[in-house]
């Protein structure tokens, strides 16, 4: 039999069925699987558990949120050798997982899984940490990790839309940056920076031709700081892609150096995950070692 790790964070999302994992491994048990189900205690345990998994594994199996499947990520990258890993979707906004073509029912996911292909997947890295599908800094970047579990498990989705509505009328601070891009220096103060590799950010549809296997990732700086022109900018996003919207400048790129030019300890969200850089330099760039088990819905789409 194949040999299958199960990692679940039941502390993730809101309103899970409380008897799917029973018939999760039996499942698995039927598609010639030894499993072993390890529950998550803590912040960063799933790091800890990943990075030490014995090598003999064919599958690992995140069940969670995005934070769960950026954990498991970061453990894998401790790793001698990388295992395989398959994320079923059960956070609050699930961005990797609707992306993948993912449903909202973890057994029909899994079956999904199963039935999926294994492919490389490139993987941001931030001064060395990877990140699955998003980082930035800024404005509404502090949303995700200020927004309470609490919170979250009440209200799901709508809690980070109450918590954007309260960012929404707070002042708006700019940040010196520099940053380049093949060799190109770009200056100015930008409210807020997104990094990603992903169609959607916070169930929001940004960007319309994602490849998640093309060596690139895309970027948006962002000089906007009044609150009418935040509005004017959401109008346009209702008519046009985000990267004609003004006031973001967009670039695809392989690899990314920003210099933070006013402070130190910009916190930036990674995953929906707060990440301290004490580093006035920021190193950007993409690792292709990595492989996933997605389900074959959206390959022809998301993979070259």
């Amino acid at each position: 039999m194949k040999k299958c790790v199960v990692i679940y964070n039941k502390h993730s999302g809101k309103n899970k069925k409380k008897d799917f994992i029973d018939p999760f491994l039996k499942i698995l048990n039927e598609n010639n699987y030894e499993t072993e189900l390890i529950i998550s205690k803590y912040k960063g345990h799933i790091v800890e558990i990943m990075e030490n998994l014995p090598d003999s594994l064919d599958l690992v199996i995140t069940i969670g949120g995005d934070g769960t499947f950026n954990e498991a990520m970061r453990g894998n990258f401790k790793r001698a050798k990388r295992l395989v890993i398959g994320h079923i979707p059960m956070g609050t906004t699930n961005d990797v997982g609707k992306m993948l073509g993912y449903v909202k029912d973890p057994i029909k996911n899994l079956n999904l899984l199963l039935k999926g292909t294994v492919r490389k997947i490139d993987i941001c890295t931030l001064n060395g940490a990877p990140f699955i599908y998003v980082a930035g800094f800024g404005k509404f970047m502090n949303i995700p990790y200020e927004t309470s579990s609490k919170v979250k498990k009440r209200l799901g989705y709508f809690a980070y839309v109450a918590n954007g509505a309260k960012n929404f009328f707070k002042v708006t601070k700019l940040h010196d940056i520099t940053y380049i891009i093949d060799g190109e220096e770009f200056k100015g103060l930008y409210s807020f920076m997104v990094i990603t590799n992903a169609t959607q950010i916070a169930g929001i549809k940004i960007f319309q031709d994602i490849k998640l296997n093309d060596n690139k990732f895309e970027i948006l700086f962002c000089n906007i700081k009044k609150r009418k022109d935040i509005i004017k900018s959401l109008m346009y996003l209702r008519k046009t892609d985000i990267t004609h919207v003004p006031g973001f400048y967009f670039h695809k790129a392989d690899n990314l150096t920003i210099k933070v030019n006013d402070e130190k300890g910009l916190p930036w969200c990674l995953d929906g995950e707060k990440y301290e850089v004490l580093e006035n330099e920021i190193q950007i760039k993409i690792d292709t070692n990595t492989e996933i088990l997605v389900p074959n819905t959206k390959i022809k789409e998301l993979f070259q």
